[in-house]
């Protein structure tokens, strides 16, 4: 590859994406570097599935990009990091983690459908909700067994234009997600008029692994993109997301599992809440290590002692 050659970012076609991905060309453009996007549509887009889980196995928003990369018909890839599988192929890496967004989940809720005496969630008794993500389902009947949860799936504006219609009285996204589209769409603002955006402390509804983060994928041989993508690494989220990434794999948990985790740092020590749906029961723990090289490791197990106790 030449130094002058322009690099092929290949990003799924959905607003979101392409906010995100284009974001990434600009920040490498500062860099020296020519970016083009590339559109690749796969099979969780063109499916018309109404959850994540029946769609089909985790990776389903990504192989077919990840097959790009191997093809050699693009150079690298932006993915949200929790859509990634925890194994990828081995031809392949992470070259950088930008710096996280929110992790939080946002609920929305129609100010007519609004009850402020519950400062957790705080929607009226028995609303329909909209969420496809079964552990945001299991957080909401472990939280709030009145509610009625159903499935939601399309883009961001998609889902917010069904809220505003009255399909459902609140409906939950990523925080990180609407944070990345009011950046550059004004769409949002009109959606979002009469309706309530309320954070979720993530500490009690955990957030699903790596949410808020981008992975920056490339081939393993690409040195001149490895260089590249290490001047937009961000070291901090990294830590933070492999060890979510690490809790993860040891549950072994894909779209279909209710399984969260949440790492930041605390003075010099680093945090990993991690919350699982086993068997109808929700089981959360909260476990403390001064690096986190297995820090995702000893919290699974932590919490794996918790839900095995008789």
């Amino acid at each position: 590859m030449t130094s002058n050659k322009t690099l092929k970012l290949g990003t799924r076609g959905s607003d979101l994406a392409m906010t995100q991905s284009t974001t990434i060309a600009n920040a490498l453009k500062q860099h020296g570097a020519e970016v083009e996007l590339q559109v690749i549509k796969t099979a969780g887009d063109q499916s018309d599935a109404p959850s994540f889980a029946a769609i089909g196995p985790q990776g389903v928003f990504v192989r077919e990009i990840e097959q790009a990369l191997l093809d050699g018909t693009i150079d690298l890839a932006v993915h949200s990091f929790k859509d990634l599988p925890t194994q990828s192929p081995e031809q392949l890496i992470i070259g950088a983690v930008p710096v996280r967004h929110d992790a939080k989940d946002t609920i929305l809720i129609r100010n007519s459908a609004l009850d402020t005496s519950d400062d957790f969630i705080p929607v009226d008794k028995r609303a329909r909700v909209g969420t496809s993500s079964a552990r945001r389902q299991a957080w909401l009947r472990h939280f709030r067994h009145d509610l009625h949860v159903e499935p939601l799936r399309g883009n961001v504006p998609t889902r917010l234009a069904h809220l505003r219609d009255g399909k459902y009285d609140a409906i939950i996204l990523a925080a990180a997600g609407l944070e990345r589209l009011r950046e550059v769409e004004d769409l949002l603002d009109s959606l979002l008029i009469d309706i309530t955006a309320f954070p979720l402390d993530p500490e009690r509804f955990v957030p699903a692994p790596a949410q808020g983060a981008l992975a920056v994928q490339c081939r393993e041989s690409d040195i001149r993109v490895i260089e590249l993508l290490e001047k937009i690494d961000d070291a901090p989220s990294r830590m933070a997301v492999e060890a979510e990434r690490e809790a993860l794999r040891e549950a072994d948990a894909g779209c279909e599992v209710a399984f969260g985790a949440h790492c930041i740092k605390l003075g010099r020590q680093f945090q990993l809440t991690c919350m699982l749906e086993r068997h109808d029961q929700v089981h959360s723990v909260r476990h403390f290590e001064t690096d986190t090289e297995n820090l995702g490791a000893e919290a699974w197990h932590e919490l794996e002692r918790k839900f095995s106790e008789p």
